[in-house]
């Protein structure tokens, strides 16, 4: 009895003792209240724009100031209200993230009405001038980033970015009783400088999931100029500031940590997947490196394997993720007999691109998830992107800017319905929440995204980041698939995917005008339809290979070629394309051929044709083309993240195209003022580096034979560095 009495204190001795110790460290390590994780936000409060005024000075066919218009502004203080989603880390009291945001903004509108004209217009006969715009200005947007410092529940924090919106929109100026032509018409302003957001606020948590704050912002949305111009040499320039002290106060609802939750209790609570797993990341809230974006889920691919023993037992309830490319590109002298307006400059050229992008996702309801993309870009491709219709980097816009700005180039949700079959676990991505589905799917997709998010993917050619860069090597050439000038569009994709195959179809809003900056408005009066049947199987090498037949139809107001140039002819005029647009149907087809060789290398080729008699609708003046490459990783040489690249394309346009760029005519993308035709012919080579998880640098070399299909011009000999981080 004693010896248990003895060993019975003995063990409450140690217990005391290392209660007492767990005690002491705990009051050593201060408790914080977390911050961290994804949130959603509302908000509401007012603007005080800082300028109301507008001048419009009169530029060409007037030449003097006396003629200059300077009517009363509309501006004074207004409300705001809007949305927002964002992700916090957290390091201690120290709170930073990243936050974007939509917002209605009232205050600042353009000048209406009609007002006396300056006494200089007397000569003229006008008396009065009147304005009518488009108050097309009422929003903005950011992409920001926040840092702030926590005393526990209450958390004051400072925040920058870069700022959207602002412009005024299309507006007309009349002269009334005379003048030199009325009426005065204008686009969409070009903005000088970068807009951005800047300011701070305080928030507190009076829940656990649910905060509220209040927030200042001074917004710039830089100083946008005008031209109104009457097509009879006479114009006025408008130019007007844009900026605004923003008071509000919001609510926030924060989905906290940690950022899964139980999606099937029979299976193992491990997880490995192909990116490594988000559990083992310094940011257990963030998915792992995915190598590229991918905004379909009803393929099969190295995201989106077959579920084991060791998979996952949780589903991601969000996902942040984010990349950030530089691209620097140029070349040298090349030979050319003579250029043209859309021409390649032969004198050498160096251009370089930005781009910075946030993917956030969260999931909605069974099946259901939501994503939003913010982008920041900045700077252009070679010539504004034009002179060769294969261009020679898709991370150049048809649309560039020397100073940052921010466009949301993806929002749209996606609803998948279980059918059965055997499990599979999707890897978390961008645009991908990690877990698992079921084999056999159905996948719906509508919002705003690329028609090549879903169609045309290519795991050896088809991400601009990561692999081969050239327009017609990561996307079918011929495929003149829906889009704005940056590449996204509107509208809503299905997939239906079964055991050894899926089929997708779609159908999208076109651009306005052709390759124009802004999507039809009215829904089915401009639209394309996409269709794709996917196969998958064995049968070469012992390998997972697919075979793609693809399929789409614009319905859009297009030109044809061979009609501008008799137009030409008859009126003793360089044919223009855009004065004889109709309404058309533009159709093609192709086949896509993904084929592993080995585990280290793999195959692809694509092949298509488009309706050569109409002008390129939305991608570029392909026609015809045939793309084949190879794609090797770094195993062999203990570098497995490393990856060797070799592509061909063969690019070619009708004989109504040819004779149009013959007589001198105009595409969005090409015309050299005459052409002594061949068909394009480009080959691309690269290696990519691994720097580090998720960091890459890229050489990449183009030798681009008949630039524009002009055998009279070129080759030129292009090269690129790409540097690429992504978590």
């Amino acid at each position: 009895m004693r010896i248990l009495a003895i060993r019975l204190s003995s063990a409450l001795a140690l217990q005391a003792a290392a209660t007492a110790t767990a005690l002491a460290e705990q009051a050593a390590v201060p408790a914080y209240f977390s911050w961290a994780g994804m949130y959603f936000g509302a908000s509401a409060g007012g603007a005080v724009p800082l300028h109301s005024g507008e001048t419009f000075q009169a530029a060409s066919g007037f030449g003097a100031p006396v003629y200059d218009l300077n009517p009363p502004g509309r501006g004074g203080a207004g409300v705001t209200f809007g949305v927002s989603v964002g992700y916090n880390w957290q390091h201690g009291p120290w709170v930073y993230g990243a936050e974007t945001e939509l917002n209605f903004l009232d205050g600042r509108r353009a000048p209406a009405g009609t007002f006396p004209a300056p006494a200089a217009f007397a000569a003229m006969g006008v008396n009065s001038y009147t304005l009518a715009p488009y108050d097309g200005g009422n929003y903005f947007g950011s992409f920001r980033g926040r840092v702030g410092y926590a005393f526990d529940r209450a958390l004051i924090y400072a925040t920058a970015g870069v700022a959207s919106g602002g412009w005024r929109g299309a507006s007309t100026l009349v002269l009334n009783g005379g003048g030199p032509g009325n009426p005065f018409v204008s686009g969409n302003s070009a903005t000088s400088r970068m807009k951005y957001v800047v300011g701070g606020g305080v928030e507190y948590a009076f829940a656990d999931h649910w905060s509220a704050r209040a927030e200042y912002l001074f917004l710039d949305q830089s100083f946008g100029t005008q031209v109104f111009d009457n097509g009879n040499m006479y114009d006025f320039v408008s130019r007007t500031r844009s900026d605004s002290h923003v008071f509000r106060l919001g609510l926030v609802y924060n989905l906290g940590e940690p950022n899964t939750f139980q999606a099937a209790a029979e299976k193992k609570p491990e997880t490995k997947t192909d990116g490594g797993s988000a559990a083992n990341l310094p940011f257990p809230n963030v998915g792992a490196v995915t190598e590229g974006n991918m905004s379909s889920t009803a393929t099969t691919t190295p995201k989106i394997n077959p579920t084991t023993q060791t998979d996952t037992a949780e589903a991601e309830r969000y996902s942040v993720h984010g990349q950030i490319t530089v691209l620097p590109q140029g070349y040298p002298k090349f030979p050319a007999l003579y250029s043209g307006t859309n021409s390649l400059p032969p004198n050498g050229q160096v251009r370089a691109t930005v781009s910075n992008t946030g993917f956030f996702g969260v999931k909605l309801w069974d099946g259901g998830e939501a994503y939003v993309n913010p982008e920041i870009d900045e700077g252009y491709g070679l010539e504004g992107s034009l002179g060769v219709a294969g261009f020679t980097s898709a991370e150049a816009y048809k649309i560039g800017h020397a100073r940052p700005y921010l466009r949301f180039q993806r929002y749209f949700v996606r609803q998948t319905f279980g059918l059965g079959g055997d499990a599979e676990t999707i890897d978390p991505g961008q645009n991908l929440l990690g877990g698992p589905v079921d084999g056999n799917r159905l996948t719906f997709t509508a919002g705003k995204f690329s028609v090549v998010d879903i169609f045309d993917d290519n795991r050896y050619a088809h991400d601009a980041r990561n692999g081969f860069i050239n327009w017609s090597i990561v996307d079918l050439g011929s495929f003149d698939y829906p889009a704005d000038a940056w590449g996204f569009t509107e509208g809503a994709a299905a997939e239906w995917k079964q055991d050894s195959w899926t089929a997708r179809g779609g159908l999208f809003q076109i651009s306005a005008v052709p390759n124009g900056e802004t999507i039809e408005p009215i829904p089915f009066r401009q639209f394309g339809a996409v269709g794709e049947l996917e196969l998958r199987h064995n049968l070469l090498f012992n390998q997972p290979g697919k075979i793609k037949l693809l399929a789409f139809a614009d319905f859009a107001y297009l030109g044809k070629f061979d009609q501008a140039v008799y137009l030409g002819l008859a009126t003793n005029a360089t044919p223009d394309i855009t004065q004889v647009r109709a309404k058309r149907t533009k159709a093609g087809g192709g086949i896509n051929i993904e084929q592993p060789i080995s585990d280290d290398l793999g195959f692809f080729l694509r092949a298509g044709l488009s309706n050569g008699r109409y002008e390129t609708v939305d991608f570029t003046d392909i026609h015809r083309s045939v793309s084949a490459g190879l794609v090797l990783t770094g195993a062999g040489w203990n570098r497995p993240k490393d990856a060797i690249g070799l592509a061909g394309v063969l690019n070619g346009i009708s004989g109504g195209e040819a004779r149009y760029l013959g007589s001198g005519g105009l595409t969005a993308m090409i015309g050299d003022g005459a052409l002594s035709y061949n068909g394009e012919h480009i080959l691309e080579t690269y290696y990519k580096y691994n720097l580090a998880e998720g960091v890459h640098i890229t050489g990449d070399y183009q030798f681009v034979d008949n630039p524009a299909y002009n055998a009279a011009r070129g080759p030129a000999n292009i090269f690129a560095l790409r540097l690429h981080g992504e978590f």
